[in-house]
């Protein structure tokens, strides 16, 4: 075990602390991978069917993701895993309502962003933690892209074309971003244990 000096007091870094880090990032990776495996997926124009099974694996690596960060703020940590909740929900609703591959759908009827919109604004909300504490250039760059190609199909001024760009982009830097949180050490995923101590007994 490792013993650090944190904000309020000494903390010690335990393997279990290691091992829920290295869930977190498992989950990551699939997560991002999922992502550009869809947007691959598309590009090639397989069956849309397939896109719904993919993004049921993004959806629940985000929320295994959601579930094992570390956040000090816990007010903030169950909002995001509200969002992802809302999310879901949404995107099994739309699926099991509207006839047809919840993708196409999707692309086809842009007001359903309202819905699934939700998953991706969790996702958001995690990389803006991970750009809040690393300012890795992906992430930053993750954080406003995401949101503005969701609210650009709503609003019905994406077009195709464009839209294939923003996708192939967001996978890139997706990719960038769990390769790096791949070879990051362990310990600065974990934060200040001092911090969720003091926040704990308040």
């Amino acid at each position: 075990m490792t013993t650090y000096q944190g904000q309020f007091g000494s903390y010690t870094i335990t393997p279990a602390d290691r091992r829920e880090v290295k869930v977190y990032r498992s989950a990551l990776v699939v997560m991002c991978g999922s992502f550009a495996l869809g947007v691959a997926w598309a590009l090639a124009g397989l069956p849309w069917e397939g896109l719904t099974a993919i993004y049921g694996v993004f959806c629940l690596s985000l929320g295994v993701a959601l579930w094992t960060i570390h956040i000090y703020m816990k007010l903030l940590h169950r909002a995001l895993q509200g969002l992802w909740g809302i999310g879901v929900l949404a995107s099994v609703g739309i699926a099991l309502r509207l006839p047809g591959p919840l993708a196409l759908t999707v692309v086809q009827y842009p007001a359903t962003i309202w819905g699934v919109g939700f998953v991706f604004a969790a996702l958001t909300g995690l990389l803006i933690k991970e750009t809040l504490c690393f300012r890795w250039t992906e992430s930053s760059l993750l954080v406003p892209l995401v949101p503005l190609v969701l609210l650009a199909h709503l609003i019905g001024v994406l077009s195709l074309s464009a839209g294939q760009v923003a996708f192939v982009v967001i996978a890139g830097l997706l990719l960038t971003f769990a390769a790096r949180k791949t070879w990051q050490p362990l310990d600065p995923d974990i934060g200040d244990k001092s911090v969720f101590a003091y926040l704990k007994s308040r």
